[in-house]
Order: C-alpha cells, then sequence, then structure tokens
C-alpha cells in the first residue's frame, strides 16, 4: 500500500492574496477613531464624549471663589460716584433719594441677572464647544453686525468716560490733600496714568481679587468715617431737611444712582471667572441689595449732616485733619483698581 506523501512545506501562496504580496501578518490595524475637539467619530458622524450641561447647571467655570467673586463684584459696582449721592439727597429730598437709590439698585441686578440669562440661552442653543460670550455676541444675535459693533462702540464709550472721570477724581482730590507740597492735578493725573494703564493688563479677575479686597476694605473704612463725621453734625436730625422735592427732581437722583451702580460691562467676566457658576446669582443678589443698603445710609447721613450747603463731592464738607485727609485718599485706591 502506498499512501499520499505530506508535503515538507506549504506553499507561501496560500497565504497571499492574488492580487497583492503582502502578508495578512504584517498588515497594519486599522486607525483608531478620532477625536474631534472633544468629540469622537462613531460611524461617520461626530458624538460628543461628554453630554452638555445646561448652562444653569454647569459649575466649571474660571478659579475664583465665591467670596473673591464677591470682593469682585462689589469692587467693580462700587466707584467714586458714592460720594455725590448726599448731594443728590440734596436735589431731591431724603425720600425720594432712597427711593431712587433702591430703585436703580434692584434694575441693575435684574439686568445683569438677564445678560447671565442670556448667555445660557445661546449655550444651549448652541451644538459645537460652549464659549465665553461677550457684549458683542448677544448683539449681533440679536441686530447682526451693526448691533455688534454698535455694542461694542458703547461699552468703549462707557468705559473710557468712567475711567476719564476717575483719573480726573484722583487728580483733585490728592490736590486737595498736598496742595502744599505738590503741583496741579494735572501733574498728579499724569503720575498715575502709567499705574492705571500697567493694571489694565491685568486680565484675570482672580489676579486681580487681592486688589479688590483691599479697595474694599478702604471704601468700608472711608463710608464709616464720613458716616461718623456726619452723625457727629446732626443736631435736629429732619430739621430743615427736605424729604421731596418735587417730580422732575426725581430723575436727577436716579441718574446719579444708576452712576453708581457700576459694573454692567463686568458681568459677563464676573460670573465666567467663577469657579462655581451656579452660586453667581446668589452672591450678585446679596451683594446688590447690601450696596443698596448702604448706599441709602450714606446719602442720608450726608444731606442730614450738612443739609443745604452739602457739596456735589461729600469729602469736599470735612474740615482739615488727619482722618479728613485719609478719607480723601482712601477712595484713591478704589478709583485705581476700578
Amino acid at each position: 500500500l502506498s499512501f499520499p506523501r505530506a508535503p515538507n512545506q506549504i506553499p507561501k501562496s496560500k497565504f497571499t492574496s492574488k492580487s497583492s504580496a503582502t502578508s495578512l501578518v504584517s498588515a497594519p490595524p486599522p486607525p483608531p477613531p478620532r477625536l474631534l475637539l472633544g468629540m469622537a467619530e462613531a460611524k461617520g458622524a461626530a458624538a460628543p464624549l461628554l453630554a452638555r450641561e445646561d448652562g444653569r447647571r454647569r459649575g466649571g467655570g474660571g478659579g475664583a471663589t465665591w467670596a473673591q467673586t464677591l470682593g469682585n463684584v462689589v469692587v467693580s459696582i462700587v466707584g467714586t460716584g458714592v460720594l455725590g449721592l448726599p448731594y443728590a439727597f440734596r436735589a431731591a429730598g431724603w425720600v425720594a433719594g432712597s427711593l431712587g437709590v433702591a430703585a436703580a439698585g434692584f434694575a441693575t441686578l435684574y439686568c445683569m441677572l438677564l445678560l447671565v440669562d442670556c448667555k445660557d440661552k445661546l449655550q444651549e442653543e448652541e451644538t459645537d464647544e460652549p464659549k465665553n460670550y461677550t457684549y458683542g455676541d448677544f448683539g449681533e444675535k440679536c441686530f447682526g453686525t451693526i448691533g455688534r459693533c454698535l455694542t461694542e462702540i458703547l461699552i468703549l464709550i462707557s468705559q473710557a468716560g468712567g475711567s476719564v472721570a476717575y483719573l480726573v477724581f484722583i487728580g483733585e482730590n490728592l490736590h486737595s490733600v498736598f496742595s502744599q507740597s505738590m503741583s496741579p492735578a494735572g501733574f498728579i493725573f499724569a503720575v498715575l496714568l502709567p499705574v492705571q494703564i500697567a493694571l489694565s493688563f491685568i486680565l484675570s479677575l482672580s489676579s486681580l481679587s487681592p486688589f479688590s479686597i483691599f479697595a474694599d476694605v478702604c471704601n468700608v473704612l472711608a463710608a464709616a468715617m464720613v458716616i461718623r463725621k456726619d452723625l457727629q453734625l446732626i443736631d435736629h436730625p429732619f430739621a430743615n431737611r427736605s424729604a421731596f422735592n418735587g417730580v422732575l427732581a426725581i430723575p436727577f437722583a436716579f441718574g446719579v444712582a444708576v452712576f453708581c451702580f457700576e459694573g454692567f460691562s463686568m458681568t459677563l467676566a464676573l460670573e465666567s471667572s467663577m469657579a462655581e457658576r451656579r452660586k453667581f446669582r446668589w452672591v450678585l443678589s446679596q451683594a446688590v441689595v447690601g450696596i443698596i443698603v448702604v448706599y441709602a445710609c450714606f446719602g442720608v447721613c450726608g444731606y442730614l449732616a450738612y443739609g443745604e450747603a452739602t457739596k456735589d463731592i461729600i469729602t469736599l464738607n470735612l474740615p482739615n485733619s488727619w482722618s479728613s485727609a485719609a478719607v480723601k485718599v482712601s477712595p484713591v485706591f478704589i478709583s485705581i483698581r476700578s
């Protein structure tokens, strides 16, 4: 009997394709799924790695804590305009002035919260990765390119005008304190201008929080010292003090109060800088309510103390002393930070 002999070698052609001489063992592995800016490619479509969260529930943001954000909110809203509140109360009356401050404060709070709501609404409608929206984005969403340009121009004018007013205030206050040893206010203005420009290059609000806290401390101390001086002068609080000076005086008081509630242009930046954004509304509400109470007390005390002699900047009514000089210098730090 004869059996067929098994081959000693298996022909190479059994494992090679007729159309290619490349071995299956050496064939390259299939490419892994591609990542497209946080998106994974699946079945020809881009699927998100993580589902997007609602804008109101999203907690991730910058690195600022709620305390740092509170300090930034206060220093962004409170400015040197508060020193003109007693004069506004003199023009409108202490009751009308208080109502104007409350109306301006709650209107400011409503508008700032509305801006955050608009930003969250836009982020819900976007299919791409969430981004930090600006005023220009809102203007373009509503009115196109014209809306963006107009919004940016108005913001620029607002911030430039406020900055110029601050610099003028700094020069006048320092000149009134150091008039014997310093040149005119224009020289002081020129000296402080580089400091303001240098601070404007700090883009992180969390990095500015130490300056904000220091400015808040100066603001509280200055307001407390002014109120203490006012209370010392109040003998008959409501004698010869008008509560309401007519309807035409209300717009003036309301306008001064609106100027005191600054910080509209900082709303989105403050919210974006907060580590837990869902707490921003609570922080902002607490800050604005507290500021309303302080503003009303400050304006009423200043007007009751000096009556019709109240000047447009209340610090000019203070006598010449070391405490008065400290009060005049303290708001300078607030203006520089703002």
